[in-house]
């Protein structure tokens, strides 16, 4: 017989466990009224930043020469933080300012734009007006210091533009050296430029925003305008229109039908007159009938920006006694120095334009067509190139007449 083959017994099935009460899934607790409001705040305080980030964007979207960080500081000053930039400006500039004394320089650094072989030192054969070189404010000058030298190697015997050098404090300040230059009325022509974004006005036709094309062929010499008319509160004309409103008792450079250029203490009402193709406005005068004004020591009218006391680069332009037009910028100078700077170069009337480093320029061209062109100083911190493209300020070209 066979024996049946057993067969292995079913698994056992799982037992479930024991049912107990149902539990229920409790819903996530709402926030209280505190974190609540913070949410909301926080909504709203990032709401509240779209309108910012626009504007920010947009003024950098904006067409500029000037680099990012210089376009960040200026929208902080145009917009609500100019308190602020002008704190840390002035702090800044405390702790670079220069100690007074130090070692005396054993000579002037070199003048890029200086014609040497065209120097104005030989006054027996001139039969026209070349003003007198400046004289040092030591005994022992260094050499060449306050010598005049013609810039522009095609302007013949009589030069349109000369510049020179010299240390306007020696004995404080024995490093510090300012440029100067002479612009001869009889032989040029200064007309006014707007810039891309200065003078903020509603300008019909704002122009080539550089020197014309048309015009580098009799280009000498530009150089910077003053502050934005937003940190001066001054006026501007250009085209005989005015298009900021004018000041009484402001400094002004203007220019007349006849091609006269002068600086006046303003004192025509808010409009210009029609003899009048453009002014350009920029606090008081610093000099006035060969002296300082007597109120350079009171701050608050020297605008919102550094005052007059910080030593900075600083920049002026005025008329001497026989109407033509000289231009000095220097570093570490203040509202004062400059004044007397201004007075020694043979000013009878003077007005600050731009200061800082990034926005004072003097420029001359060694032959037509703006070529060949060197800073007034070779510290200054801009291309020579500047005015040759779009630039953000409005500025002033020379020409040959």
């Amino acid at each position: 017989m066979l024996t049946p083959t057993r067969q292995p017994p079913p698994p056992a099935r799982p037992q479930a466990p024991p049912r107990g009460p149902a539990r229920r899934i409790a819903p996530p607790a709402r926030p209280g009224g505190w974190a609540r409001f913070r949410r909301i705040l926080l909504f709203a305080a990032l709401l509240s930043l779209v309108p910012v980030l626009i504007s920010f964007a947009t003024t950098m979207a904006q067409p500029s020469n000037s680099s990012f960080f210089i376009n960040a500081v200026e929208w902080l000053r145009d917009n609500g933080a100019r308190g602020l930039v002008t704190r840390v400006e002035n702090f800044y500039y405390s702790l670079t300012a220069p100690a007074k004394g130090g070692p005396p320089l054993k000579r002037l650094p070199h003048q890029a734009g200086a014609l040497t072989s065209l120097a104005a030192g030989h006054r027996a054969t001139i039969t026209y007006y070349r003003p007198p070189n400046i004289r040092p404010l030591v005994a022992h000058g260094l050499p060449g210091e306050g010598v005049w030298h013609a810039t522009f190697a095609n302007g013949g015997p009589q030069p349109p533009v000369l510049i020179t050098s010299f240390r306007p404090e020696p004995i404080d300040y024995p490093q510090v050296v300012v440029g100067v230059a002479w612009i001869d009325h009889t032989r040029t022509s200064v007309w006014l430029y707007p810039g891309i974004q200065e003078p903020n006005v509603s300008l019909p036709d704002r122009g080539p925003e550089e020197v014309p094309m048309a015009m580098r062929s009799r280009l000498v010499a530009t150089f910077n305008s003053g502050f934005k008319l937003a940190d001066s509160g001054g006026g501007f004309a250009e085209g005989g229109h005015t298009y900021a409103p004018m000041r009484d008792g402001f400094a002004t450079i203007v220019r007349y039908t006849d091609g006269r250029v002068d600086i006046v203490d303003w004192t025509g009402g808010p409009d210009v007159p029609p003899n009048v193709v453009y002014a350009r406005q920029n606090l008081p005068l610093i000099v006035n009938n060969g002296r300082p004004n007597p109120n350079l020591n009171d701050g608050p009218q020297w605008g919102a920006t550094l005052g007059n006391a910080a030593l900075v680069w600083r920049s002026a332009v005025g008329v001497d006694r026989y109407g033509n037009l000289i231009y000095a910028a220097g570093p570490d100078q203040g509202l004062h120095s400059l004044a007397t700077t201004m007075i020694h170069a043979g000013a009878v009337r003077a007005m600050e334009l731009d200061i800082n480093t990034y926005w004072t320029s003097f420029i001359t061209y060694r032959y037509p067509g703006a070529r060949d062109p060197a800073n007034l100083l070779a510290s200054m911190d801009r291309s020579p190139l500047r005015y040759l493209s779009p630039d953000d300020r409005d500025f002033f070209a020379v020409y040959l007449r």
